[in-house]
């Protein structure tokens, strides 16, 4: 039986900042080791993801310290693992069930099983010196975690068979053009376009959001535009019956009142 690693309390190989008390931005800081997925930064990476929905964040922005974002999984566990294929996807599917708003800021390579934490985000940003590259079949290794199925969500098929099977690699303005990736912007810009991106997520009504971000993950399993509608009206309902909802209404209109009387 493969042996199971518990960590211990914190999660030093994965920092965690808050940031105006609403977002959180999670560091993977294991630079040495071009911060490879190992059992311990995965692991890290769960846990620095729950202790920021427990600190009320409503956004994260996960970047890493470079130059390297993710080199994917650590080539010595390959030879002799040292926990599950679960367990070594902890980290990831905790962004991916993340309940708020996730944003990854990506200014290196990820690569192999790396290429798995943006794709877990909902919205990926990236600077020119990104690279997209899941390489596992280069060494007979089936892509796992979900990866062929978050790829063709991104780029379509052809665009995760040219990745996967045919070994292409993305940049970061490519990443952009292909769908991957929603901004390619310049390298000083990176975070804070990520950190704008979740503080605006962050600082709307959070339930509604929330709600939101639930209805959009079970669009993409419907088929037509009646269940669509169908879904969302409930949804929609609900956020209009909000107590809060005449005041924000107030505010917006006394907001855009203002803005006419300016000169």
């Amino acid at each position: 039986m493969t042996p199971t690693i518990t960590r211990p309390a914190g999660h030093p190989l994965v920092g965690l900042e808050l940031v105006d008390g609403d977002v959180a931005v999670l560091t993977l800081d294991d630079a040495d080791h071009r911060n490879a997925l190992s059992i311990e930064l995965s692991l890290d990476l769960g846990a620095a993801v729950e202790g920021a929905l427990a600190s009320g964040v409503g956004a994260i922005v996960l970047c890493a310290a470079g130059p390297v974002f993710c080199a994917g999984g650590a080539l010595d566990d390959l030879i002799t693992p040292r926990a599950t294929l679960e367990e070594t996807y902890t980290g990831f599917v905790a962004l991916a069930d993340c309940p708020v708003v996730t944003v990854a800021a990506v200014g290196g390579a990820a690569i192999g099983a790396g290429v798995n934490l943006p794709l877990a985000c909902d919205v990926v940003v990236t600077s020119p010196a990104a690279r997209f590259d899941p390489r596992l079949l280069d060494l007979g290794i089936h892509p796992g975690g979900g990866q062929l199925w978050r790829l063709v969500d991104r780029v379509g098929r052809q665009g995760a068979a040219a990745l996967s099977l045919c070994g292409d690699v993305l940049d970061g303005a490519e990443a952009e053009a292909k769908g991957l990736a929603w901004r390619c912007v310049a390298d000083d810009d990176l975070v804070p376009t990520a950190l704008r991106l979740a503080r605006r997520a962050a600082g709307r009504p959070r339930a509604a959001v929330l709600r939101a971000k639930q209805t959009l993950d079970a669009s993409l399993a419907i088929g037509s535009a009646e269940e669509a509608m169908a879904l969302e009206l409930e949804a929609q309902r609900r956020s209009m019956a909000d107590p809060d909802l005449p005041g924000r209404v107030t505010a917006l209109q006394d907001s855009l009142a203002r803005r006419t009387r300016q000169p």
